[in-house]
């Protein structure tokens, strides 16, 4: 029987950080250096960790590694989804475009690097208040120890922005690293939505993301994250999500997979006080040999509270997915209801599906439940829209976009909705 090391290996040998980082203040490099010692002893990935069962270590190993360098912006056209109130482009974490309107007075929303170069307390108090636990630890701490990139949004009480706030990222480079980092403070009654788009700028060359969001929703507030993941197919991404929901307040993340070779999403979600709620919505159309890999975490941490879980999965080819997801509702967490489902549609004898859903439950008077259902198309669904005159083909495309566009029909905007079910209605164009 093979080993497997669990040993750390020498992904890069010194932290990435640019040269021209702006000056930061001392809580912040502290945090960095602290989170190279993390990752420096942090073991890789291994079969042994319950968090990585089913995955392809393989592609979770790096041999090396180098910092992206600086790219031409490429000619970048906003996104289809409506009018924003602001647009960030990033092309290999350094920005080409930052275009913010007339936003309500309050309302920061500016690069993350130039707020915590400014000092801004609140966002210091905010920032990766939340352990990663779903086994990406050692993914989240190269993160913290990069040169940071991304976005900081605060919206003061009672404010709540019109239209969505954009972010591009654009990535090139031959296993070059970016390193992003969202970070989402909404006050008491306020209300901002943001949508995150990632592509690459070359058809060939194998990118790779480590990003890290995080989402605070105050008492009434209402946050909406919309993640697209639309690399090249040699490309890789990890991605690590965490949202701390407060008193009747609402938090909604949306991932749409389309690209990448080897896709990572991790999603820690938790409710703190009564009235929380929490919506984890995704959709994935898998082809070749692409392989998603998906973890999720409901916590329940206070009575009354709800949260909703729906990931649909259509694969074709030889392509994986893997789901791993738990409620769990803590000691007193009374008259919780929770729910999570995972759907899977194969459109191939060898495409390979994984589900993994679970309970843990410490409270009374819980209305919990969670499955994971896999199957092909039905016959009889072809057979009547062939009966139509639709040819064969087609009445798949039509049943398969329809069954993923139902994990995206509470997206917030009518606008936003049809771009989305634009975008896997063109990924469809590659399934064969």
């Amino acid at each position: 029987m093979s080993t497997e090391t669990t040993t750390n290996t020498a992904w890069l040998s010194s932290p990435p950080v640019k040269g021209d980082q702006q000056d930061m203040p001392e809580w912040y490099t502290a945090f960095q250096a602290a989170s190279w010692e993390r990752f420096q002893s942090l073991p890789v990935p291994s079969r042994s960790d319950e968090a990585w069962r089913y995955a392809d270590l393989k592609k979770s190993r790096f041999e090396t590694l180098q910092p992206a360098q600086s790219a031409t912006a490429p000619s970048v056209e906003p996104a289809a989804f409506g009018e924003a109130c602001a647009r960030f482009v990033y092309v290999n974490g350094e920005a080409s475009v930052a275009e913010v309107g007339d936003l309500p007075a309050g309302v920061v929303c500016q690069p993350i690097d130039q707020a915590i170069a400014s000092g801004d307390e609140r966002l210091k108090a905010y920032f990766d208040v939340e352990a990663k636990r779903l086994g990406d630890e050692k993914f989240a701490a190269l993160n913290g120890a990069a040169s940071i990139y991304g976005l900081y949004v605060y919206v003061p009480k009672g404010v709540e922005l019109s239209g969505s706030i954009s972010v591009q990222h654009y990535i090139t480079g031959d296993s070059a690293p970016v390193f992003p980092r969202t970070l989402v403070v909404a006050e008491d009654n306020a209300r901002v939505s943001i949508v995150e788009t990632y592509e690459s700028v070359d058809s060939d060359e194998p990118g790779l993301s480590i990003g890290v969001a995080d989402f605070h929703a105050d008492r009434g507030s209402q946050i909406q994250h919309v993640l697209v993941q639309n690399l090249n197919e040699h490309s890789k991404q990890v991605h690590l999500a965490t949202s701390r929901s407060g008193r009747d307040s609402n938090v909604q993340t949306v991932v749409l997979n389309l690209g990448g070779a080897w896709v990572r999403n991790e999603s820690l979600n938790y409710m703190l006080d009564s009235g929380a709620d929490t919506q984890i919505f995704g959709a994935n159309l898998a082809n070749s040999h692409q392989e998603f890999d998906q973890r999720t975490l409901q916590v329940h941490d206070a009575q009354h509270t709800t949260s909703d879980l729906l990931i649909k999965n259509a694969l074709y080819d030889t392509s994986r997915v893997i789901f791993g997801g738990l409620i769990q509702v803590r000691p007193g967490a009374h008259h919780t209801d929770s729910y999570q489902s995972c759907r899977n549609l194969l459109g191939s004898d060898q495409a390979e599906v994984n589900a993994m859903p679970g309970l843990e439950i410490d409270a009374d008077q819980v209305k919990c439940s969670h499955g994971a259902t896999s199957g092909q198309i039905s016959d009889d669904e072809i057979f009547y829209l062939r009966s139509r005159g639709i040819p064969a083909d087609d009445a798949r495309r039509i049943v398969s976009c329809g069954f993923l566009n139902e994990a995206l029909s509470k997206v917030t905007g009518s606008d936003l909705r049809d771009w989305l079910e634009g975008l896997i209605a063109k990924k469809f164009d590659q399934v064969s």
